[in-house]
């Protein structure tokens, strides 16, 4: 019964960026005309300028960019995982293959020729209160296009899973829709995270477009939900998803997330902590849950160690987690089955 082992639990396609974790105080925001709590993209130069005045404030730089981050969380589980995405060659682009492959993620950037340009950056600013407030410039990666989709390797993946993000670029939007109708000609399962609520407010069409004839899984928030399905509550967003996706992870927060495998629904609860930062907690959550679903673990029990990844992300600075903490985690779920 059990089908033949493919080499990769996930295929990621997403937006290649420089995670740059600066801590900062209001005071900061103020002085430098930041709009607080919000992602806003900027231009080259704004960036620049920004770093120079956080010079002192920068706290560590890694490989990020959403589906990042959910691909480096599935590997550090033991997962095996692919990304592909666009880096300038410069030392950043340079920086951020060695970081991925440092994580055990394979990588179409290993043995590509890098083009000249600038590699995506991001400085996530976070203050006291656990805000973040994040300036990107996505340089060269939003020219990413079907060119750094390698399709052997999308057949040799259980799961596609695509950035929402990307329908923000032309070329971007292009590649994802071949990736989907590639993966689906040949039985690889197709998951997508909504990624932002202002994905869904701003390109909806795009997105509809993508989702097509439907997904095999989906990933969202109750804010992101609700908007795209015009609904007023999550019950009945709900009731609009299941006709778009085969399953999906609906995250809420504090509220924890329901799960639906195709047949049932399940809740599972959120683990309460003090946030300190929230930046890549949907990301993680995707990541794990992605790994548990291709290792073995049901819809709950993945969800469980979503949850546990995502209460230990949020209460500690950047969007990834150590060696040790993922131990930890695995430890926790073994305790509470």
């Amino acid at each position: 019964e059990k089908m033949t082992k493919k080499k990769y639990d996930v295929y990621a396609i997403g937006i290649a960026i420089v995670d740059f974790e600066i801590e900062i105080d209001d005071v900061f925001l103020e002085e430098n005309g930041v709009e607080k709590g919000l992602m806003t993209l900027v231009d080259e130069q704004r960036q620049a300028t920004l770093l120079k005045a956080a010079a002192s404030k920068i706290r560590k730089k890694q490989a990020g960019g959403s589906a990042a981050n959910s691909i480096v969380a599935l590997a550090q589980f033991g997962g095996k995982g692919f990304y592909s995405c666009k880096v300038a060659s410069d030392e950043e682009g340079v920086f951020y293959q060695k970081d991925l492959v440092a994580q055990g993620v394979d990588t179409n950037l290993t043995g590509g020729d890098l083009e000249g340009g600038q590699t995506g950056k991001c400085l996530v600013m976070v203050s006291p209160d656990a805000e973040r407030t994040m300036n990107t410039f996505l340089g060269i990666s939003s020219s990413l296009s079907s060119k750094e989709v390698i399709p052997e390797v999308l057949k040799n993946s259980n799961f596609l899973f695509i950035e929402g993000y990307l329908v923000t670029s032309e070329t971007g939007f292009v590649a994802i829709k071949e990736a989907k109708e590639f993966a689906q000609l040949h039985g690889v399962k197709v998951s997508l995270t909504f990624s932002d609520p202002s994905m869904v407010k701003y390109f909806a069409s795009q997105i509809t477009e993508l989702i097509g004839d439907g997904v095999d899984l989906l990933f969202c928030n109750e804010e992101e939900a609700m908007l795209y399905t015009s609904t007023a509550d999550c019950d009945a967003a709900i009731l609009e998803l299941k006709k778009i996706t085969k399953s999906f992870v609906l995250t809420k927060g504090s509220q924890g997330a329901q799960l639906w495998d195709g047949d049932i629904l399940y809740e599972v609860a959120a683990n309460k902590v003090a946030a300190v930062d929230t930046t890549g907690a949907g990301d993680i959550y995707a990541g794990a849950f992605l790994y548990g679903i291709n290792n073995g673990l049901s819809y709950p029990d993945s969800g469980k160690l979503a949850s546990l990844v995502a209460a230990k992300i949020v209460s500690q600075y950047g969007p990834r987690l150590s060696k040790s903490e993922i131990m930890e985690v695995l430890e926790l779920l073994n305790n509470k089955k």
